[in-house]
């Protein structure tokens, strides 16, 4: 199954559980995203997800200066961003746990002919 494609969909929840308990910046959270099993995250993807929950108003920035390079752009979950993230949590539980179901292994099926009644 291609992952990529299951990651677009999940990928604003996912940014916003990271940056839950730790703030972070741009490749510090692909490189939790990452570290977390989401390996094929790609950088654009990631910044662009921040950028849009920014603008949305779900992430806060600030700016640290940094002595050995560019100034780093933090990203801190707010207030609507932690009401998202319990509406996205609540949808995925309920979405896993109807796919869950769905692709469980049954029961072999008793085999029935052409004309039996169900």
């Amino acid at each position: 199954m291609d992952s990529t494609q299951l990651l677009k969909g999940v990928l604003d929840a996912a940014v916003l559980a990271v940056v839950q308990h730790d703030d972070g910046y741009g490749y510090d959270i692909v490189r939790r995203l990452r570290e977390a099993g989401l390996g094929e995250v790609g950088d654009a993807s990631v910044y662009g997800t921040l950028r849009r929950l920014y603008s949305q108003g779900s992430l806060s920035s600030y700016v640290v200066p940094s002595d050995g390079g560019p100034h780093r752009k933090y990203y801190a979950i707010n207030a609507q961003g932690r009401d998202q993230l319990a509406a996205q949590r609540e949808s995925w539980l309920s979405f896993a746990a109807a796919m869950t179901s769905l692709l469980e292994t049954p029961a072999t099926p008793a085999l029935r002919t052409i004309g039996d009644a169900r």
